[in-house]
């Protein structure tokens, strides 16, 4: 009997795409972050599709990744959003490659590389105003710029910030952080010669403050169909990612009858248990443990005991009438019912991100194109 499986709808990035695209200025262009092997969708054909509906720009962690994606986009611009190294520059220039400079002794070891090898190399320059990860700091970043824009093998063609946070009803950085980029972004304009690409806003942003769209957005989980849900945000997205598996077997058990590893589920009363080709091992989080929900032919059913290392067990109820071999949904829809990675990712206390790119890598992923109007 098989594992799980994932099927991803790219229908629903198409339809997710053009949500974005028409909430955004023409000349606003758009950066999809496919960080993680697409947030776990798989990057070929996750990059294949949204450069077919007009995606110019991805963004990935590392320069592996960037690879992956200048193989499914030939034409497409890629940034990468981590550090990279000086022995990186090569590849960077024959892929088309742009990386970030993360302060000025960053920048200046790029150069030399890319001197060496007799090129110049297009960078974004990274302003931290805030989230203090990666990045020189806006008050500095003028300076930094400076000292950078004249060196041969560099060609600063971008800036960029990233907020820590953007809330509309709750204090929160992001206000603060924009004006801090707008400052820096106010001197550097002055000195620079040409117009620069700017970028700052991720999904949040984008959900909330139209005027910070600038050159370019960066969505990321928002193309995925996830945290578009509040009704004062500019659209909605759907997610893409169902991930499924199969009832391996049903049985009745009589009530105070302990379930799982150290028994922290009793039966309180005589129901039917389903015991799914899923756990630990597959990526579905431990912390859903007496906690999640399982679709089977089209009910919720919850998790009971603990998840273990390949199996979970989920109760169908006294009447609860599966067989194995039944299709289990553990993200998505079945039916008239849904369970998707929100719900869990509240129930395991963490977010979305984290439950989707958990999921096993070696899990197969089926595409479908599904016409979403």
């Amino acid at each position: 009997m098989k594992s799980s499986w994932v099927e991803i709808d790219l229908g629903a990035l198409e339809f997710n795409i053009r949500q974005v695209r028409q909430a955004l200025r023409a000349e606003t262009a758009i950066m999809f972050v496919v960080k993680d092997r697409a947030y776990g969708h798989g990057i070929p054909s996750v990059v294949k599709k949204a450069a077919s509906a007009g995606v110019d720009w991805f963004g990935v962690a590392y320069v592996h990744e960037a690879l992956e994606v200048r193989q499914a986009a030939p034409h497409a611009d890629i940034l990468v959003l981590g550090a990279v190294e000086p022995g990186d520059v090569s590849c960077l220039k024959e892929n088309r490659i742009t990386p970030l400079v993360l302060d000025e002794a960053h920048g200046r070891a790029l150069a030399d590389a890319a001197t060496a090898l007799g090129c110049r190399l297009p960078v974004h320059l990274k302003i931290d105003t805030g989230m203090g990860r990666l990045g020189v700091l806006w008050e500095q970043a003028p300076a930094v710029f400076a000292q950078l824009d004249g060196l041969s093998g560099l060609e600063i063609s971008g800036i960029c910030t990233h907020f820590a946070s953007v809330e509309v009803r709750k204090p929160s950085l992001g206000c603060t952080q924009m004006d801090r980029f707008l400052q820096a972004e106010s001197e550097i304009r002055k000195m620079a010669e040409r117009k620069l690409f700017r970028h700052v806003s991720s999904s949040r942003a984008i959900l909330y403050q139209n005027e910070w769209d600038l050159d370019a957005v960066r969505p990321g989980i928002l193309l995925y169909g996830y945290g578009a849900g509040e009704p004062r945000m500019r659209f909605k997205t759907k997610p893409l990612l169902q991930w499924k598996t199969v009832v391996m077997q049903v049985k009745r058990l009589p009530a105070g009858f302990p379930v799982g590893y150290y028994s922290t589920y009793v039966t309180p009363a005589p129901t039917v248990v389903a015991t799914i080709a899923a756990g630990y091992a597959d990526g579905y989080h431990r912390a859903l443990s007496n906690k999640g929900v399982v679709l089977i032919r089209g009910r919720r059913c919850p998790v009971i005991g603990r998840v273990s290392m390949n199996w979970i067990s989920v109760d169908l109820g006294p009447d609860g009438d599966a067989a194995a071999g039944d299709e289990a949904v553990l993200i998505g829809e079945q039916g008239e019912s849904a369970v998707w990675a929100d719900e869990l990712a509240r129930m395991a206390r963490t977010i979305p991100y984290e439950l989707l790119t958990s999921i096993n890598p070696s899990a197969e992923r089926h595409y479908i194109n599904t016409r979403i109007s």
